[in-house]
Formats: C-alpha cells, sequence, structure tokens
C-alpha cells in the first residue's frame, strides 16, 4: 500500500510540471501575441487633430426612404453620432443645443414633409453657415444591389465636379461637404485604409452624389450606392437661421410643381370646350344658289345617281 501511494504522488507531481510547464506556455505565447500587437504601428490619439463630429438625425414623419438614408450614411461615415426624431413642430434652432448636448459640431438634419418630401439640412454647428436641400430619387444600397463594396469604417476620397469652384456659393457648399462628409484621419472609430470614393458632381441645377469602390489599383470604379440628388434651396450664415446669403432662383417647391401640373391637367376641358364653340362660329348658315348652266354636261347616269 505504501508502494501505490508512493506512485501515485509522484504521478501527480509529473501532472502537476506538465500543467505548468503548459500554463508557462501559454503565457510566453501570449506575451509574444502582445509584444508582436505592440510592435505593429498603433493609431495614437494625439495624431487625431481633426476633430469632426457629425449628429445625423430625422424629424418624425419621415419616409422610410429617409430613414434608410440616414442608415447607409452612418455605415459609411464612422465619425457620425445619432439621436431620436425630433418634433416638427419644435424651433429649429434647438438642434443646435441636441448637437452641442452630443459633443458634435456639424449636423445633418433630415426633414419629412406630407409623407413624401425629404429635406436636408447641413449646418455647421452652432456659427454656421447652414445649408437647405430638396432630396430626390433616393435609392439606398439594399434595393440598388451593386456588385460593389467596401470595408466598414474605412476613409474616403471626395471627388468634386470642376462647377464647385466657378461660383462663391459652390466653393462654400465645396468646403461644407468635405467637413462634413470627410472622416478625418486617424480617428478612432476609422480603418487606415482608403477604398471608396464619395463623388459630388453638378448637373441640371441639382448636386448628384455618388458612392464608388476602388477595385483595382489603376482606379478602376464600381458603384456601390447610395444614390440621391440634392436641390439647393438657400444658404443661411447661421446655424439653421440667419441673414440669407444665396437663394436659388431656379428651385421651385416640390408643392408648386404638383400645383402646375394639377392645373396644367385642369384646363384641357376649358381648351376642348373652348375649341368647339370656335368651331361652331367659324360654321356659316349661308347657302348658294345653284347656276343652271352647271347641268349641261351631266350624264344621264349622272343625274339618277
Amino acid at each position: 500500500m505504501a508502494v501505490q501511494r508512493k506512485r501515485k504522488s509522484k504521478m501527480s507531481r509529473k501532472a502537476k510540471v506538465r500543467k505548468l510547464n503548459g500554463e508557462n506556455k501559454v503565457e510566453n505565447e501570449e506575451e509574444q501575441v502582445t509584444n508582436e500587437l505592440t510592435d505593429m504601428p498603433t493609431v495614437s490619439k494625439k495624431r487625431w487633430t481633426n476633430k469632426q463630429r457629425v449628429l445625423i438625425f430625422t424629424s418624425r414623419g419621415i419616409t422610410y426612404k429617409g430613414r434608410h438614408l440616414v442608415k447607409d450614411l452612418r455605415n459609411l461615415m464612422p465619425h457620425t453620432k445619432t439621436d431620436v426624431k425630433m418634433d416638427r413642430k419644435s424651433d429649429l434652432l434647438m438642434v443646435n443645443e441636441i448637437a452641442e448636448i452630443k459633443n458634435c459640431n456639424k449636423c445633418v438634419f433630415l426633414v419629412g414633409k406630407k409623407k413624401r418630401d425629404v429635406y436636408m439640412w447641413v449646418s455647421n454647428v452652432p456659427h454656421g453657415p447652414s445649408a437647405l436641400f430638396h432630396m430626390e430619387y433616393l435609392n439606398m444600397m439594399d434595393e440598388l444591389k451593386f456588385t460593389g463594396n467596401c470595408l466598414t469604417s474605412s476613409r474616403p476620397i471626395l471627388s468634386f465636379d470642376e462647377n464647385f469652384d466657378t461660383t462663391p456659393h459652390m466653393q462654400l457648399l465645396k468646403e461644407l461637404f468635405i467637413q462634413v462628409f470627410g472622416t478625418p484621419n486617424y480617428h478612432p472609430k476609422s480603418q487606415p485604409f482608403v477604398d471608396h470614393v464619395f463623388n459630388f458632381s453638378q448637373r441640371d441645377g441639382k448636386i448628384w452624389f455618388r458612392n464608388y469602390q476602388i477595385v483595382e489599383e489603376n482606379g478602376d470604379l464600381v458603384e456601390i450606392g447610395p444614390r440621391f440628388t440634392m436641390t439647393l434651396a438657400r444658404i443661411l450664415s447661421g446655424s439653421f437661421g440667419g441673414p440669407v446669403l444665396y437663394i436659388n432662383p431656379d428651385y421651385k417647391s416640390p408643392n408648386l410643381i404638383r400645383h402646375l401640373q394639377g392645373k396644367k391637367g385642369s384646363t384641357k376641358y376649358v381648351d376642348k370646350q373652348a375649341a368647339i364653340t370656335r368651331r361652331r362660329m367659324e360654321k356659316t348658315d349661308k347657302t348658294f344658289a345653284t347656276d343652271e348652266t352647271d347641268l349641261l354636261f351631266t350624264t344621264s347616269a349622272e343625274t339618277k345617281t
């Protein structure tokens, strides 16, 4: 019995030694992994100097496309924050207070009207300027189903049309878009990769937004989505208020466009009745007397018929 106990004790000692050796190996491997991670270049908080934070949220009564647009923009812009929907009857100046509470210095606020129209405010909080756009042709990433794809939280390249450098108000919008849509370098939530392009182009009085993936090193692009157009309504010197800096003379509100279309359709009946009366007035009731000489050369067959 004593011999068996000694053997068991020896076996237990060997098992303890093996267990300790195994734990030491695991600890050594963890130390090697941590050393490798510390040797890799990490993002330093001191290098994050451009501290732009964007607040993106909507008002009540927004359409489903507006909600999906906010979701897509938040996926593409890692330096954004969000908040609950704001009441439409509230003053727009309250947005500045909400942005201050969220520690944001830029704001993208979507407003829905009549359950069909979507407006977008882009503002520099709290001193301005701010711009109001009418959103049209909203197409989200889920419904487009493009083949392109990009890394989540990666930094984009901002591409602008040459028309953004022609007029002062377009130069102002260009700088505002750079500060809002551009992900700051070394942002803690961003990835150190550049694999997609935000394109802003001006055509037919509208600003067209497109998102492309950089596929190859030679610069081949594949569209990802979302896509939408923005029609500038006005630019204010302050944030959601203040003197008006620019008003787009070619802008027509969607209510006015629908009113003109309905008015154009209502005039069809009036125009038709006016044409009928005009034809009646032009038609005369006078008859001319027949000449007997016209029947000299008519044959008997023609007279019978």
